[in-house]
């Protein structure tokens, strides 16, 4: 199932480590022990709950979740590309696309402060129109919300073939760090690169986590966001961030775990030995190709989290 992969894109790097481990609530097992995680069947899910709306005739703001660590934003006017700006409280922009008549969850990773939304019409070639601005101040109850929740980037929801698969190997782990490492060897063995895809991929594309499980392919951003579904599904926070290695524009995955926190190494646990890897690196057939990206982990800059 695995093929080689040619083109090198955004990679997405699942972080490991040695320690194991709305506003509505809504591969095989290698257990050393007969002890079994909580399984979740109840899931988090983002909701536009209309009590604080801000807009106008084609924008709607719903801030009435803020404090659970997201935003709703839905355009409802007919200009085909709308792109949302989100700036978070330390001034770094988030660029997102916005499609017509859906209302997307945005993650306000920037934890508590101020943010400031604007969304822009395009007009021509590389010009956009302001329509709306709005200013909001968020003040976020747990830390691990916006890694929580599905948003644009990383949406599940109940009944998704990811989230029942999910529950599945959860219910095979003895804990977390099991069953971080069930979810990584279950997208890397069964999802193979698209490389038709990845060659024709256009700006505003959008991961869709039940046609990667049904296709059983897609490029790295639908590697990305399925793991990361997976894993906020069972109440791991997961981040997906974006930043740089040397050059390379590049994405990795981070992992909360009890004992540990936030992991930063990039390292892989093959049940004897660690070793650096990633998902998009490790269902392709040779890992050179890529590896220098990889480094010893040393070298990236995170920019954004999502």
């Amino acid at each position: 199932m695995h093929r080689k992969r040619h083109t090198i894109c955004v990679v997405f790097l699942l972080i490991l480590t040695l320690a194991a481990g709305g506003c509505s609530d809504s591969g095989s097992a290698k257990n050393h022990t007969d002890e079994r995680r909580d399984t979740l069947h109840e899931y988090l899910t983002p909701e536009a709950a209309g009590v604080t709306v801000y807009g106008n005739e084609t924008v709607s703001i719903d801030a009435s979740c803020l404090s659970e660590g997201y935003v709703m934003v839905r355009y409802q006017g007919d200009v085909e590309k709308v792109r949302l700006q989100l700036t978070i409280p330390d001034g770094t922009v988030y660029s997102y696309v916005l499609t017509p008549d859906t209302y997307w969850s945005f993650p306000l990773s920037g934890g508590d402060g101020a943010y400031h939304l604007d969304i822009l019409e395009h007009v021509q070639d590389d010009m956009y129109a302001l329509i709306f601005s709005q200013d909001l101040t968020a003040a976020i109850e747990n830390e691990f919300s916006p890694f929580l929740y599905p948003n644009q980037y990383v949406w599940f929801s109940p009944g998704d073939a990811a989230v029942t698969r999910a529950a599945e190997l959860s219910s095979g782990s003895s804990n977390d760090l099991d069953y971080v490492e069930q979810v990584y060897y279950y997208v890397t063995e069964n999802i193979t690169y698209d490389e038709e895809l990845a060659a024709t991929v256009t700006t505003g594309y959008l991961p869709d986590n039940t046609r990667t499980m049904e296709s059983k392919k897609g490029i790295c951003f639908d590697y990305a966001s399925l793991m990361a579904a997976m894993l906020r599904s069972q109440g791991i926070p997961t981040k997906l961030v974006f930043g740089y290695s040397g050059d390379a524009y590049h994405a990795w995955i981070s992992v909360w775990l009890k004992e540990t926190g936030w992991v930063d190494s990039i390292i892989e646990f093959d049940g004897k030995s660690w070793s650096l890897l990633d998902p998009t690196l490790a269902s392709a057939s040779s890992r050179s190709s890529v590896k220098k990206y990889v480094g010893d982990g040393s070298n990236y800059t995170e920019k954004y989290f999502y």
